[in-house]
């Protein structure tokens, strides 16, 4: 990772484990799910309000963890309110190759937003898994799906 993008990553987790955008409980969710890892101790649930139309109207974390974890809960909230399950889903998986280094050292940034950050948690596996748990999470309550996801 080059130092421009180092010192964006930095700045970024710094900011959103400071001050996390939809660190709430939504009034009314129609979906929720919990995760845990329990190599670092991240303690995250998901909430969300899918419309009939399959769009997320709103979306909020809460919980506790470590800043990798919670700046990724954030940016994930952020940058999923107003998309569609089928959106959630591909900006996932976009994220998850991301994370597990599959798009190489050249992810597309405009593809990816300050997501792309993110790509330096590759170089350490343990964090893998701070970064993805919310991610995770987010998809098991998309789909109501009730069992916890651990990420061990």
């Amino acid at each position: 990772m080059d130092q421009e993008l180092r010192e964006l990553y930095q700045q970024v987790i710094l900011d959103h484990n400071k001050s996390p955008r939809n660190f709430r409980l939504i009034d009314h969710p129609t979906n929720h799910a919990e995760g845990y890892n329990p190599l670092c101790g991240d303690n995250i649930n998901v909430f969300l309000s899918l419309n009939d139309e399959g769009i997320i109207e709103d979306i909020s974390f809460q919980g506790s963890g470590c800043a990798i974890s919670k700046a990724s809960a954030s940016l994930m909230t952020s940058m999923l309110k107003g998309k569609s399950v089928e959106e959630a889903e591909r900006i996932f998986n976009k994220f998850h190759e991301l994370v597990t280094d599959k798009l190489g050292d050249n992810p597309d940034i405009d593809e990816l937003g300050k997501l792309a950050v993110f790509g330096g948690v590759r170089e350490f596996p343990a964090r893998v898994k701070c970064a993805s748990l919310a991610w995770h999470t987010m998809i098991n309550a998309l789909h109501n799906k009730n069992e916890k996801v651990v990420t061990e």
